[in-house]
């Protein structure tokens, strides 16, 4: 059975190849299970989505009768699906739900914060007085990140959905140096977006971007 995928045809290109619904179309791509895009302007989102997402975000998915929002919570319901998207061993299984929840609850928040200081309040005083000690927290954040890999492969020994989320995460540190002084870590990232499966999504959610949605 398809199943619906909620993104945008138009954002700024700073976010083209990084708004959310890459998650979703990862996770079909890496089993095979077929999607259709429903695809909205941002800047003019119709009402009723906000009754599939509260706050007019993307991904929303819909799988027969079943409605999602958030992509924790979709990648979630797709590794149901396969278990190559999430382990069947009950310890494997635990793992990778963990290292899902701590790539959305533990590393993406300060990313997050980061692009805010650098992009969004750019030149703004507290903005410089900030980036010194956030990026020192995420730096140590990824170091911690990096020891509990040790290592190995994937976060729950077999690739699953954590590592989609934890390299989605990751990609926002590129550019930054984040990155550059932690082998491990980019190592990882590296494998992750080298799989034919991720680079299909990017280039299905870049393709989805066309020029005829740009502003006046």
């Amino acid at each position: 059975m398809t199943v619906e995928i909620t993104g945008f045809d138009w954002v700024p290109d700073f976010a083209k190849g990084f708004v959310r619904d890459l998650r979703p179309r990862w996770a079909c791509e890496e089993i095979g299970l077929a999607y259709d895009m429903r695809l909205m302007d941002p800047r003019n989102r119709p009402a009723a989505y906000f009754t599939e997402q509260p706050w007019g975000q993307v991904p929303a998915l819909i799988d027969g009768g079943v409605h999602l929002f958030e992509s924790g919570a979709i990648l979630l319901h797709l590794g149901e699906r396969d278990e190559r998207l999430l382990p069947r061993d009950p310890q494997a299984r635990a793992d990778a739900i963990s290292w899902l929840f701590a790539a959305y609850n533990s590393v993406e928040p300060m990313l997050f914060e980061l692009g805010n200081v650098e992009i969004f309040a750019a030149g703004e005083p507290w903005a410089e007085l900030r980036k010194p000690s956030l990026v020192a927290a995420i730096g140590q954040k990824l170091d911690r990140l990096a020891a509990a890999m040790g290592e190995r492969e994937w976060l729950a020994g077999q690739f699953s959905v954590a590592d989609i989320a934890m390299a989605t995460v990751l990609r926002q540190a590129e550019g930054s140096g984040l990155l550059t002084d932690r082998p491990v870590l980019r190592a990882y990232l590296e494998r992750a977006i080298a799989r034919p499966a991720f680079k299909a999504a990017l280039a299905a959610q870049l393709a989805d971007f066309k020029p005829e949605h740009a502003p006046a």
